[in-house]
């Protein structure tokens, strides 16, 4: 990087959750390629979120290490925070973690779910799967966006970057019903931050991708599949984490509210 170089979330402080593989990795990539410091969080995966971190100081510009004491130690700006959002309460604990690492967030990337079965014909795994998914894709994301709310006010604003599904608008198949019934919430949840906490210098979006090129795509998408999509491939994790950190840098406020799809066109409305 040279000094005439403008970075457009440099001086953001942005907590990714699920960011130690897949589309969460890639967004932690992106903001702090673009100047934010990031709290790279993992539930399960210390070792992808610590690799991670290591990557991302170890491309700290030689500047950057010569103007400021690194205040961790993997990096200038690349943090490592741990929580099981599976359980109720670890967000609040999370977000409580990220805000001493990073000295306060500025910028929440709800991104950590997943694809959890809520079988139909199985009572018990019926309601074990409703109740997964309310708690991990929708209810830890909702105490987080609580969390941040509350510290926004007194920052004078922040930004919101939920990831939905294009299961909020079509709906999942019959076995994950609860999937995306959990992120059609999410998306309602997005949107009424945008109204009501506009005025706070609050923005939120939503980003709804379709398939994209991670391990769940690789075990679910055969070669007929892949045939039958518009651009002929899923779609690239890099493309989602491009699109979160255009909306993390502000620089189209007037989105606020909207969901934006990223499916190469498989869904379109």
């Amino acid at each position: 990087m040279t000094g005439a170089e403008v970075r457009p979330l440099a001086g953001k402080r942005v907590l990714v959750t699920g960011a130690s593989m897949g589309i969460g990795a890639a967004i932690a990539r992106a903001v702090h390629r673009d100047g934010a410091a990031v709290a790279i969080h993992f539930n399960s995966d210390e070792d992808g979120a610590r690799d991670l971190a290591a990557e991302l100081g170890a491309r700290e510009s030689a500047f950057e290490l010569r103007a400021r004491e690194p205040t961790a130690e993997l990096g200038v700006r690349a943090h490592v925070v741990g929580a099981d959002l599976s359980q109720r309460g670890a967000a609040e604990e999370l977000w409580a973690s990220a805000r001493e690492t990073l000295g306060g967030v500025d910028t929440l990337i709800n991104n950590a779910g997943a694809w959890i079965a809520s079988p139909i014909h199985d009572s018990q795994g019926w309601a074990q799967g409703w109740e997964a998914n309310l708690q991990l894709n929708l209810i830890s994301a909702a105490d987080l966006c609580r969390c941040a709310l509350e510290d926004f006010s007194s920052l004078g604003g922040g930004t919101i970057v939920n990831i939905t599904s294009r299961s909020a608008h079509r709906g999942d198949d019959v076995e994950h019903l609860a999937y995306g019934a959990a992120k059609g919430g999410l998306q309602s949840l997005t949107k009424g931050i945008a109204r009501g906490f506009g005025r706070q210098g609050v923005l939120a979006y939503a980003v709804s991708p379709g398939w994209v090129d991670t391990g769940l795509a690789a075990g679910a998408i055969d070669d007929a599949a892949l045939a039958a999509l518009p651009l002929r491939e899923v779609t690239p994790p890099e493309d989602v984490a491009e699109l979160v950190a255009f909306l993390a840098s502000g620089r189209s406020r007037h989105l606020t509210g909207a969901t934006l799809d990223i499916t190469g066109a498989d869904y379109v409305r």
